[in-house]
């Protein structure tokens, strides 16, 4: 191979072997997944492979269809089946990696998955407490035992929730939270207030009970939702 000099094909760039097969850090900003039979992802996510690969896309289903008809939004899902490394980015997000142990469950905004074990699997719910009025709080409830790789616009905030001190979060920043957490919408402002234009976040999202909750440091905005 030939050899080449510069910042750009230095050891912080180029990429090396796997060495087992399943899903690393590629850097801040990809996933890497070295396949070995098969795994899931978000369609589109697919920057590079090399190896054997076959790519299908997956039916979202029922629930899928039904989130897509009341918010614009889905899970396409695509399955990577074969022998090969292959890379996964999303409009430069940074990518972080959840260990889902057998019991858990993750629930996770669809805008932020990024690709997954086969060994997982996942259904598209309404969030309790949100109703079809609450503006389609739709989510992917993730389950089983395998990895979960996400995507977020910048670095996430991890926020411990505790029966004592519950969370409230904007709707449209919140990306998941753990299992045994009790949703449901809080409004934080007076009828009055909102006909006087309010502080613009009027209704957010209430978390209670002992878990996590995790919060992207931005919006989305309604042209960036339907985008994803």
């Amino acid at each position: 191979m030939p050899r080449m000099k510069g910042s750009l094909f230095s050891s912080e760039h180029v990429v090396r072997p796997a060495v087992e097969a399943g899903m690393t850090v590629e850097n801040a900003k990809c996933i890497k997944y070295a396949v070995n039979g098969e795994m899931h992802a978000r369609q589109g996510a697919m920057i590079a492979h090399r190896g054997s690969l076959q790519f299908e896309r997956k039916g979202q289903g029922v629930g899928g269809m039904l989130k897509r008809a009341v918010t614009g939004e889905g899970l396409p899902v695509m399955a990577v089946r074969g022998q090969g490394e292959v890379w996964f980015a999303h409009e430069a997000q940074n990518c972080f990696i959840v260990d889902v142990e057998p019991g858990d469950l993750f629930t996770v905004n669809g805008r932020n998955v990024l690709c997954f074990d086969a060994s997982l699997s996942y259904e598209i719910k309404t969030v309790k407490g949100s109703g079809i009025a609450g503006g389609g709080l739709f989510n992917s409830v993730f389950s089983g035992q395998g990895r979960l790789g996400l995507v977020c616009e910048g670095n996430p905030l991890v926020i411990p929730v505790s029966a004592q001190h519950p969370v409230y979060v904007d709707t449209d920043a919140v990306v998941g939270w753990t299992a045994n957490l009790q949703t449901s919408l809080h409004r934080s402002q007076s009828l009055g207030s909102m006909l006087r234009g309010g502080s613009g976040e009027a209704v957010q999202l209430m978390l209670q009970g002992e878990g996590f909750v995790v919060v992207r440091p931005s919006e989305a905005t309604p042209q960036k939702a339907q985008q994803h």
